[in-house]
């Protein structure tokens, strides 16, 4: 694999900005604290994703309330709509969605991979119809670092360069070999802001990639971490392929990968996936599918996820979990979100967001004070052994839905 040029800089000490303060005997799974500028983040973490600024049906305060530290927005978004001049007058991402923690913003470059109408891919960047009105955009790993300096993100995404499940080897190949070669491109635009700057920085992590072969994950993963990044984020996972192959690929990922900076798993939010990849060794983790699955009914239990709108809910007139502390539950009974749903209000979406976001940050809080107490293993079965997770036949289904609507985004 040509991997581009590795750069002769040593990689940054991450002994600042991370620490590890416990880790399991049985797993891999660690507890610790990653140091932003604006703010430290008990590790393992779950980030709800604001996309264009917003967890969608929630203020600020009330993504906060659920126990959330860090957030994750979206530069392919954002560069659409409202823009980085909008962004920019507004004083910062920050001051324009009032959110005063740290602020993970990805690169784009998956976005790119499944909503834009059409795009190419070349050495110098990416060329793409916006999916909002068809107009031409380029991003290039020069681009999207300045973009995110712009909106002042805390921790920051290089663009790489994604494909999904299936494809041949010699895409993945490609994809990841230019993923390396903009990598070093970002790595060098950036140490120019470094050198230009007087403030306190925000954090590089760099995007491993591989395609779908173990061998290729290893390779990738030892490539970013030689580079002068500060964490290491573990791309192109939950593009299609079945969990079991997941799984495999993201052992093969943590496996050769440096002990004192963190790993970010982009794009993995199901609870029992939660879990596993804490397991394997992971500290970050951000995902849409704890509230886009609330808005469509399904709230997230100890038994698994339940569908609110079933008819059996009708006259539940109890909480949707009797030991959760979220304000759906101290409030309202399954029968009422039941009704909200079925009556298209407004407000089903915010209290069953809130409860899944609530109920994802109390697993991660179980998470960290397991592996400081040593029953994080045990806890992991616990929850495992109780949580019926959904139906393989409709997830399968939903991935081969979400392949096709891919492939003709880039038809």
């Amino acid at each position: 694999m040509a991997d581009g040029d590795s750069g002769s800089e040593p990689a940054h000490d991450c002994l600042s900005c991370f620490t590890i303060d416990a880790s399991d005997i049985e797993t891999r799974a660690r507890a610790g604290t990653l140091r932003t500028r604006r703010g430290a983040v008990a590790t393992p973490a779950f980030m709800p994703v604001g996309t264009q600024a917003a967890v969608k049906a929630l203020s600020p305060d009330e993504v906060r309330a659920t126990g959330a530290e860090i957030l994750l927005a979206n530069t392919y978004h954002l560069m659409l709509r409202p823009g980085i001049d909008i962004v920019r007058a507004a004083g910062g991402l920050h001051e324009f969605m009032a959110w005063d923690g740290p602020i993970l913003t990805d690169s784009g470059g998956f976005q790119v991979y499944s909503l834009a109408e059409r795009h190419d891919v070349s050495e110098a960047g990416v060329r793409f119809r916006s999916h909002l009105d068809g107009s031409t955009w380029d991003l290039s790993p020069e681009s999207s670092l300045g973009l995110q300096l712009g909106f002042g993100s805390d921790v920051i995404m290089p663009l790489d360069d994604v494909v999904g499940y299936p494809s041949t080897p010699d895409e993945q190949e490609r994809a990841t070999s230019r993923t390396h070669r903009w990598l070093a491109r970002t790595v060098r635009r950036f140490q120019q802001f470094e050198e230009q700057s007087d403030g306190a920085r925000p954090l590089l992590f760099g995007i491993a990639q591989g395609g779908f072969s173990p061998q290729e994950r290893r390779a990738s993963v030892r490539f970013v971490a030689e580079q002068p990044v500060d964490g290491l984020a573990i791309g192109g996972l939950s593009v299609g392929e079945p969990k079991e192959l997941m799984q495999e690929l993201l052992g093969a990922s943590v496996e050769p990968a440096p002990a004192d900076r963190p790993r970010y798993m982009m794009g993995v939010g199901s609870p029992e996936d939660l879990w596993a990849g804490v397991a394997a060794g992971v500290d970050l983790f951000d995902c849409v599918h704890p509230t886009r699955v609330a808005r469509r009914g399904g709230l997230f239990t100890r038994a698994g996820r339940v569908n609110i709108t079933a008819s059996r809910f009708r006259s539940e007139f109890r909480p949707i979990e009797d030991d959760c502390d979220c304000a759906t539950c101290r409030t309202f009974t399954i029968a009422y979100l039941h009704h909200l749903f079925h009556a298209r209000e407004l407000l089903a979406y915010r209290l069953a967001s809130i409860h899944n976001l609530r109920f994802v940050q109390r697993e991660m809080a179980r998470m960290r004070n397991g592996i400081r107490a040593g029953t994080f293993a045990s806890d992991m079965r616990a929850f495992l052994g109780g949580y019926h997770t959904a139906d393989r036949d409709a997830a399968e289904l939903q991935r081969s839905r979400l392949r096709e609507a891919r492939q003709r985004a880039g038809s």
